[in-house]
Order: structure tokens, then C-alpha cells, then sequence
């Protein structure tokens, strides 16, 4: 298993600037202690994750580092133009000598995103897959011509081509058309800290049904505090979850009253959701040593964990600095 920090860029003091660069030094750290990956996050009309330019998020922290690999997690295909993310990525892997990472999603489910973006919910995936489908193309073949329903091309040719022969590619999606379309082209999976460990599974069997050989390139993201003892790392994360639980529960309200159904908006056994304060505890990997490095095995045995992308979850930046640190000490050669 490979370890990563997962970049959400949360403005917890609303100072945008202090967010962006805190998350650098984060991830710098997190470089420094061999990490194998950053993670960064696209979100749109947000005033708490503020990383709506993500590939230039990602072009900084590629002049900053020079081994920790960097993937988007995820660009949010539906919203952008597949040409111009073509270019942008092969540029970007050119630019961070070969280290690049190419998480994509749907963008959902956020109705501003859709409505800005003129992208109708309904269209959100379909828009999505067919655009990988071309950029897979433009990226590796010359003269690309493309006939889809939503996109289409005649002899294109972008340059610059990507340094790796093949940019790793990964989708966020518990959605069963999205999984077998990363199945049938041996794409990742990613799963999101609010995932369920259900759905987790659930994701991963289906993926493996179709593809056997590339289940186990599973990026999962958990929120993440490691302390002395048990009860400093909760009262340290408490805050941060019940910040990101009462935003998303009240988001989830909006949502439901714009009809939408999301299943990660869903409850879980009939009354509880994913954005509850106990439950996000329970499946964050948070506590003292032994405690985290018990959570980290359970998902390595019931998931087959590709890469574990951990982001912290203090208020504190030092405290987070400090909390990565102790889990390269204690924590991840005991996994």
C-alpha cells in the first residue's frame, strides 16, 4: 500500500490565501516523509474548499516538489472542454517530469456546478466518460477525429505529447456504468472519505468481475489525525468534522429540495447518512498509534488498498505537520 495526502484546500480561517498555502506545506511535508502522492480536489462556488483551478494548483505544487507524484482527485470532466484538459495534462506531466496522476469524477452532487457550468445533472456522466474517451486518444494518437454525442473532432493533434508513455488514469464513481467503463480500460477507482465501506466493497467486487487485474488500484481518501493518545487525536479532529458534517448536512437539505438523489446523499440504515459526526469518526482513521494502524489494516484486508490518501484533519497546521510526521514514525512501516 502506498500512502498519500489527499488536498482539499479547506478554508477553515476564510482566508483563501492561508488555505492554498498551508495546503503546500502540508504537502511538502508529506514529500519530506516519503510520500508517495498529492491528491488535489476540484470544487466550484465553495467558500470552505477553495481549489476551483485545480491543474493550476497542481502546475505549483509540481514546481515545489520533485518526487511526490501529483493527481487530480478529480478533474470534473462534464465542466471543461476535453481538447484544452488534453493539453493541459500532457503539459502538466511534462512539467512535473512525468509524475502525474489523472483522477476525473462527474462533479456531483452540487446543482451550482451544473447550473454555471450549463451542464444538466442528467448529462453530468455520460458528458464525462465520452470526454475521457476522447482525451485517451488525443493524448497517445495523432490526427484524432471523434464522432460522440456530446463531443467531436477532426484530425487534432495536441502537443505537447505526455512524458509517460501512459498517465495512470483513476475514477471517483460509485456508479455501475462508470465502473465498468474504468474496468473495460484498466482505469483506477477512487473513493471518497465520506465512501462507506459497503460501497467500497461493493465497487471493488464489481470492478473485479469485469477486470481482475486492476481492482486492487484503489485510491481511497480518510480523513486522518494520529496523536498520542486516543482521546487528544478526537478532540483535536472533532472540531474539523463537525465543521465539514453541519456544512454538508445543511448542503444535503438544498439538495434534497432541488430533487436530487444522489446515493452518497442517501441515509445508511434507514436514519444515519455519511455526513454524520459518529460516523465519519468511526470510518476516519483517527486515534492513537494502534488504533490507526488497526483501521489502516482493515482496509487493507477487506479493500486491497492501492493508495491510502490521508488528509488531516486539525485546524491546526502545526498539529498536522506533527501528525504526519508520527504517522511515518509509528505508524506506516507497521502496516
Amino acid at each position: 500500500m502506498k500512502t498519500g495526502i489527499f488536498c482539499n484546500y479547506e478554508n477553515h480561517h476564510f482566508d483563501a490565501r492561508r488555505a492554498i498555502f498551508e495546503q503546500v506545506a502540508l504537502v511538502r511535508r508529506a514529500e519530506s516523509l516519503g510520500f508517495e502522492s498529492a491528491w488535489v480536489t476540484e470544487h466550484h462556488f465553495n467558500d470552505f474548499s477553495v481549489s476551483p483551478s485545480i491543474l493550476v494548483l497542481m502546475a505549483h505544487l509540481a514546481g515545489v516538489t520533485s518526487t511526490i507524484r501529483l493527481g487530480s482527485a478529480a478533474v470534473l470532466l462534464a465542466f471543461h472542454n476535453p481538447i484544452a484538459i488534453a493539453e493541459s495534462i500532457a503539459t502538466l506531466d511534462n512539467l512535473c517530469n512525468g509524475r502525474l496522476l489523472f483522477g476525473i469524477a462527474k462533479g456531483g452532487p452540487f446543482p451550482d456546478q451544473n447550473k454555471h457550468f450549463n451542464t444538466p445533472t442528467s448529462e453530468s456522466r455520460p458528458k464525462t466518460l465520452e470526454a475521457m474517451t476522447l482525451i485517451h486518444k488525443l493524448l497517445y494518437d495523432t490526427n484524432v477525429s471523434f464522432s460522440g454525442k456530446y463531443y467531436e473532432c477532426a484530425s487534432v493533434t495536441v502537443y505537447p505529447k505526455p512524458l509517460q508513455k501512459h498517465i495512470p488514469v483513476y475514477l471517483a464513481t460509485s456508479d455501475d456504468e462508470a465502473i465498468a467503463f474504468a474496468a473495460l480500460n484498466s482505469f483506477g477507482l477512487m473513493g471518497g472519505a465520506p465512501f462507506s465501506m459497503d460501497t467500497l466493497k461493493n465497487n471493488v467486487a464489481k470492478y473485479r468481475a469485469i477486470n481482475s487485474n486492476g481492482f486492487d488500484r484503489l485510491m481511497l481518501a480518510r480523513f486522518f489525525f494520529v496523536a498520542r493518545t486516543y482521546d487528544e487525536a478526537v478532540n483535536e479532529a472533532l472540531p474539523f468534522l463537525r465543521n465539514f458534517s453541519q456544512r454538508m448536512k445543511a448542503f444535503r437539505t438544498r439538495v434534497q429540495s432541488c430533487n436530487n438523489n444522489s446515493q452518497h446523499l442517501q441515509p445508511i440504515n434507514g436514519h444515519k447518512t455519511c455526513f454524520d459526526e459518529d460516523y465519519l469518526l468511526e470510518n476516519s482513521i483517527i486515534g492513537d498509534v494502534t488504533t490507526c494502524r488497526d483501521k489502516i489494516k482493515r482496509f487493507q484486508d477487506e479493500l486491497h488498498l492501492g493508495t491510502l490518501a490521508l488528509n488531516p484533519c486539525s485546524l491546526n497546521l502545526q498539529k498536522n505537520l506533527d501528525s504526519l510526521t508520527r504517522y511515518n514514525q509509528e505508524v506506516q512501516n507497521y502496516v
